[in-house]
């Protein structure tokens, strides 16, 4: 009976994963195959392969400067946000999880309640702070901001990872002479790799989706991000389905690889910070 019931969970369970996964892949496939579509095919024969294949959405798109540009401007900011959050919430988690001072629990959950401020509701006074130091049309505008919502969750994330690490080792660095700050740039950060890239892939995915912050911050559109061109590219291409459908497609592309390149570092890191 108990075999029976297992063997139903399971089939459930394939079930369900099934559902969701198809849930993921059909929009993504169904754009994937309407960009080597024309709009005629796209009113025919919607959910059909291309036929004829029209590979000049996307060839048209990868050869615009455009598109490289926005792509390089996404990059940049997301990779400037990682080394930002990353490297303050680190020192934070370290002192949090290593030592112990009164008010430090208080303190920590300050920085989790930051978990339930929903960004939108900061919009508004942060444009007029943004405007008032003059960053309005510069990168650090948004890279600045976007640290600040990121120090929640990944302080959290390394402060469960940093207090797992054993004290004895604390201590056998403490009697070879390291002091606190040596303990944690020579030996803490280094053992901590799989936190430290579990977090750096979530802020990069975070600053990668952001439409919002930067839409508001970057009225130049030399510093547009990926992001906000697919919302401009598919206003100025409104009637031009498939050409908007091989953008969108381009603009999802990069954030996939990095993200399947590095999506065994994330469960590994997460596995080992929940763990901790």
């Amino acid at each position: 009976m108990t075999g029976t019931r297992g063997h139903l969970r399971k089939t459930v369970l394939h079930v369900v994963s099934i559902v969701i996964g198809a849930l993921i892949v059909v929009p993504i496939g169904f754009g994937v195959l309407g960009g080597f579509k024309d709009n005629g095919q796209l009113s025919t024969n919607p959910l059909g392969l291309p036929d004829p294949w029209v590979p000049g959405n996307y060839t048209g798109i990868l050869g615009s400067e455009v598109f490289w540009r926005q792509l390089a401007n996404s990059t940049l900011i997301a990779l400037a946000t990682v080394v930002v959050v990353v490297g303050a919430s680190a020192m934070a988690a370290f002192v949090f999880a290593r030592f112990a001072f009164r008010g430090r629990e208080a303190l920590f959950t300050l920085f989790a309640a930051g978990l339930m401020f929903p960004f939108a509701v900061a919009i508004l006074p942060l444009f007029i702070l943004l405007r008032s130091l003059g960053l309005l049309d510069n990168p650090l505008g948004v890279i600045l901001p976007q640290a600040a919502f990121g120090l929640p969750v990944t302080i959290i994330i390394l402060r469960s990872f940093f207090r797992g690490i054993p004290g004895e080792v604390e201590e056998a660095a403490t009697l070879d002479g390291c002091g606190a700050f040596a303990f944690f740039w020579r030996i803490l950060l280094p053992m901590a790799r799989p936190a430290l890239a579990t977090v750096s892939v979530l802020a990069v995915v975070a600053s990668w989706n952001n439409f919002m912050l930067p839409l508001v911050v970057f009225t130049d559109q030399n510093w547009w991000t990926l992001p906000v061109g697919v919302q401009a590219f598919q206003g100025q291409y409104a009637d031009d389905t498939a050409r908007v459908l091989a953008y969108v497609v381009l603009s999802m592309v990069p954030a996939l690889a990095f993200y399947a390149v590095a999506e065994r570092r994330l469960v590994a890191g997460l596995a080992g910070s929940v763990k901790g």
